[in-house]
């Protein structure tokens, strides 16, 4: 394991396409978060990417898992995780828009959300989002569902800056030069970004629009 062995697989991951990318076209960008784990010979990374899925017609945390220890699998993406049990009640008509008056159910959570009918869902999750993160974002069991279990979680980012030219800056920049260097080093220390974040949903105006 050495920091060049890791910033190759994000390298290769990211030729393929299967790179977190919060500019996707097909998704609405909701909320984000990044999983580290290593020990003296291990390495993972999962990232999840919650967005709104029109053609999905869902909320989806998609997971992008990476490392040399992967159970199932290899590198790039992982589980697509529904998180909204009652869209044809929220959304009838299929018009990607909110009826109004009905809760958001979400892994059999009824949560209410303060919006209008006819708001469009992508702002209807963002709403959700902002007291429910927990609940969206992926548990411990979805979270480590293609690692060892007992593969120490080193750190968590909430929010981190994300390569704008995706597939012609990574793994050369700031933010995945300085993972590579936790995960090999095992020290969540070496991660001191001097970028400011841009992973929240209003940075990335575009995404979801294909």
């Amino acid at each position: 394991m050495t920091t060049s062995s890791i910033l190759g697989q994000f390298d290769l991951c990211a030729d393929k396409a299967a790179f977190p990318d919060l500019d996707n076209g097909y998704y609405y960008p909701v909320d984000a978060r990044i999983h580290l784990f290593a020990d003296a010979t291990r390495w993972a990374m999962v990232a999840e990417l919650l967005g709104y899925n029109p053609r999905g017609a869902n909320l989806i945390d998609v997971m992008h898992r990476f490392g040399n220890c992967l159970t199932r699998g290899g590198p790039g993406f992982g589980d697509f995780l529904e998180r909204v049990d009652n869209m044809e009640e929220i959304d009838p008509d299929g018009a990607e828009v909110y009826v109004g008056g009905v809760p958001v159910v979400v892994r059999g959570t009824a949560l209410r959300v303060d919006a209008a009918a006819s708001t469009p869902l992508e702002d209807v999750f963002r709403l959700l989002a902002e007291g429910n993160k927990e609940l969206l974002l992926a548990d411990e069991t979805e979270l480590r569902a293609d690692l060892p279990a007992d593969l120490p979680v080193l750190l968590r980012l909430d929010a981190w800056h994300q390569p704008q030219d995706l597939w012609d800056t990574v793994p050369s920049t700031e933010t995945f030069r300085l993972i590579a260097e936790v995960l090999n080093s095992s020290d969540p220390a070496r991660y001191r970004p001097t970028l400011p974040p841009n992973t929240h949903w209003s940075h990335w105006p575009d995404a979801g629009t294909l």
